[in-house]
């Protein structure tokens, strides 16, 4: 934090995050703004009562952050990425963060394709990282499929361009299994309905839909 500034990592009780852990970056101190102009709303939805110094107010500023050992400030992404799956709210920036502990994962992006499947990109082994995740997270944050690239598409700014990643979302998830066809009368009018369901090519008969 600059001068006069001061920044904690919260939780969504406001409560202090141990090292590691992902919470959403809040900002305090004398250079604290009065709020946004104009838009008594979104003052009072960002500029909240500070939790541990009464009569001061922190900025919630929406980024998912989290301490590293030695102190610093580690930046995985916007609250605002958040998605709902299966009754599950999920921080694909939390996910990432985890990819980007396995060694040999340089980059990492995950996103929710229109299926509502998520799909994690990264820079890195030949050989998915699924196991890896499978050991860290829950199941319902383990991507449907993992996709090695040999570099994320990036914006005029150098971000991340989940945009473009989300338009090829979509068949990431067939292409990393292998396509086995239905093999009756009952399995092919079940893979009809759940392609038409789905608005994907083809759904083959061992395919999830988890």
């Amino acid at each position: 934090p600059i001068d006069n500034t001061t920044f904690y990592i919260l939780d969504r009780n406001l409560e202090p995050v141990p090292i590691g852990v992902p919470g959403e970056l809040h900002i305090g101190g004398a250079g604290l703004a009065r709020g946004y102009r104009n838009l008594p709303d979104l003052t009072a939805a960002r500029f909240i009562e500070h939790p541990f110094l009464p009569g001061e107010r922190l900025y919630r500023t929406g980024d998912l952050c989290r301490y590293r050992r030695d102190a610093s400030i580690h930046f995985l992404g916007r609250l605002d990425d958040q998605v709902k799956l299966r009754g599950h709210r999920i921080e694909p920036g939390e996910i990432e963060s985890v990819l980007l502990r396995h060694p040999e994962v340089r980059e990492a992006a995950v996103v929710m394709n229109e299926q509502q499947r998520l799909v994690a990109y990264f820079i890195g082994p030949a050989t998915s990282p699924r196991e890896y995740l499978s050991a860290h997270l829950p199941d319902y944050m383990i991507p449907s499929a993992f996709v090695r690239l040999d570099a994320l598409p990036l914006t005029p700014n150098s971000k991340v361009d989940r945009k473009a990643l989300r338009s090829v979302a979509a068949t990431a998830v067939a292409a990393e299994r292998e396509y086995v066809a239905p093999r009756n009368p009952t399995e092919a009018a079940i893979a009809a309905l759940w392609t038409e369901m789905l608005k994907v090519p083809q759904v083959g008969a061992y395919d999830r839909f988890d």
